[in-house]
């Protein structure tokens, strides 16, 4: 015959020295084990092989290295390949991917690059189109790769092998930082090569002897205001477009 339960059970007293830990969200990569994805892996690769070919031949055939290397989709090609390389090495491997505020900006400087010379360097009607198409067929190899190939290449990865919801609107302003330093740099570079020199502003719309730098820095506002629009854009995409890696239910 067991005793009867009673109906008011009275509050235990605190076990001395124990800690009551309060709740805590744990994030989705904690606790799911990303799976071995070769597919992206090799594409990933070929896409970094795509960009360091195109930086390649430009550094091979583009003139001297130190000004290859100045230009804005250079420095992007490059920034892409290391991305590509260290996001194969994840998906080989089964690691986690990396932030979507890294691969994300590396998606954003190729694209922007892209526009800006389809759109102002190389389209009839801009003001600021190159006149000058006589270029080596290795330099139109190597302009048609990281202008066109490469950038194509970018965007197919992000749409069908990169999770959504990945890219957050707080990150677009820190991508700007890089374009920011860049138009620095081009400015001084400009000033310290003097007006002498050979290819002394890379861009046509950053041509401080040509335009005045209260028109240069009209043009670079302008097309900051269109860099930010571009990285809203993704950021929203991002959000609407569907995930190639959910499983359907």
């Amino acid at each position: 015959m067991t005793a009867p339960i009673p109906r008011d059970i009275p509050d235990l007293p605190p076990i001395p020295g124990h800690v009551v830990l309060t709740p805590t969200v744990v994030p989705a990569r904690a606790v799911l084990i990303p799976a071995r994805r070769r597919p992206v892996a090799v594409f990933r690769g070929l896409v970094a092989l795509l960009a360091l070919t195109g930086v390649a031949i430009e550094l091979l055939v583009g003139g001297a290295p130190t000004t290859a290397l100045s230009h804005f989709t250079i420095q992007s090609g490059i920034l892409l390949a290391l991305v590509m390389l260290a996001s194969a090495r994840c998906a080989w491997s089964a690691h986690h991917p990396l932030p979507g505020a890294l691969t994300g900006a590396a998606l954003f400087y190729v694209v922007a690059a892209g526009l800006v010379h389809h759109l102002l360097l190389a389209h009839a009607s801009s003001p600021f189109a190159v006149q000058d198409a006589t270029g080596t067929a290795w330099q139109t190899t190597a302009t048609h790769i990281l202008h066109t190939a490469v950038p194509v290449a970018a965007i197919l990865d992000w749409l069908l092998l990169t999770p959504a919801g990945r890219l957050h609107l707080r990150q677009a302003p820190v991508w700007l930082l890089y374009p920011l330093a860049y138009l620095a740099f081009s400015l001084a570079r400009g000033e310290l090569l003097g007006s002498g020199s050979q290819n002394r502003y890379l861009y046509p719309f950053l041509d401080v002897a040509q335009h005045g730098y209260k028109i240069v820095l009209g043009n670079a506002l302008l097309v900051g205001l269109a860099l930010y629009a571009l990285a809203v854009l993704l950021v929203a995409l991002d959000h609407i477009r569907p995930d190639p890696l959910r499983r359907p239910r």
